[in-house]
């Protein structure tokens, strides 16, 4: 089976040359950790039979967050701690995107821009669900960021698991929202998404590096209907210790080129790319987050300070 590594090492070197200088120190650390992963770099153990005393070698793997071959347990994990929080209601898939005029300015100020990326998407969704005309009360929102699409092109937006409902202001009662046919109206919530950011790269100091034009132009955002939210966590938990692409996609290394599978968002059909050896591992390496930086937030009544409220009502059908 091919593998990511295998791309790595056949082109590791040639991208560490085009790239140097430009490589963050977190995408120089995946590109060396996946490169070396289950082999003597990382050393090993050996298991041998009691009964025949035949040794097994096995190198260990790497544990860097974005590698495909590592983190299932740890994915596994993750999962059951997600379902044990889930409440006993229905649920929405809220997505929140970045339009491509402020891609550039997230790739160069990534900590910055994705920490506010998702800070202002769950505050645009709360400010709405207070008002008494939808919900009149807090929700919980799990906020996952990702920043590729599935052609391995940069694309920052922030996938929300988000309660069908909320608690009011004291704790006491689960309100429903008032129309079972959505949870928020989704351009009032994409004009108040837009204002948000636009308040929020002007205190950080980068509103001048963005086109005027681009708050002037209408946000794309997306609410759907996600059942009681299993489904959307088993989606989430795929793509939340790696990036970009699985082994399994993968189908053919030769002639200097990556070809490789993916489903066209729009059409829904399976679709293939060829790319240049170096470029795959460019596009491979785009997503890798800074070190320190988040992909996983809680907010609302799931968040930390919260959590006590949650309790008391994990219980009650709603």
């Amino acid at each position: 089976m091919l593998e990511v590594a295998d791309i790595f090492r056949l082109h590791g070197t040639a991208c560490r040359a085009r790239c140097e200088g430009s490589l963050l120190p977190s995408q120089e650390r995946a590109l060396r950790d996946i490169q070396a992963c289950r082999t003597a770099y990382f050393g090993g153990h050996v298991k041998q039979c009691d009964h025949c005393g035949r040794k097994v070698y096995a190198y260990h793997s790497c544990a860097n967050r974005h590698c495909p071959k590592c983190h299932r347990r740890q994915t596994e994990r993750w999962l059951d701690k997600q379902r044990a929080r889930l409440l006993p209601c229905l649920y929405y898939l809220v997505t929140f995107t970045l339009p491509a005029e402020l891609r550039a300015l997230a790739f160069n100020h990534q900590k910055k821009v994705y920490g506010l990326l998702m800070r202002c998407a769950a505050a645009a969704l709360q400010k709405l669900a207070a008002d008494p005309r939808y919900v009149g009360g807090r929700l919980g929102c799990l906020a996952v960021l990702h920043t590729w699409t599935r052609a391995m092109l940069y694309h920052p937006h922030v996938h929300m698991l988000v309660t069908a409902g909320g608690l009011s202001g004291d704790g006491r009662e689960w309100i429903q929202p008032k129309n079972p046919a959505f949870l928020v109206p989704v351009d009032a919530l994409s004009a108040i998404f837009r204002a948000k950011i636009c308040a929020a790269l002007k205190k950080a100091g980068l509103l001048k590096q963005v086109p005027p034009t681009v708050w002037k132009k209408d946000w794309v955002e997306h609410c759907q209907h996600a059942g009681y939210g299993h489904k959307v966590l088993d989606y989430l938990g795929r793509y939340l210790f790696r990036v970009a692409i699985t082994n399994s996609r993968l189908e053919k290394i030769e002639q200097g080129g990556v070809t490789f599978r993916y489903r066209d968002n729009r059409s829904q059909q399976m679709c293939r790319a060829t790319l240049p050896g170096v470029e795959s591992i460019r596009r491979f390496l785009h997503p890798v987050l800074p070190r320190g930086s988040a992909k996983v937030r809680y907010y609302g009544i799931w968040s930390g300070s919260s959590l006590s409220e949650q309790r008391l009502w994990s219980s009650q059908p709603f």
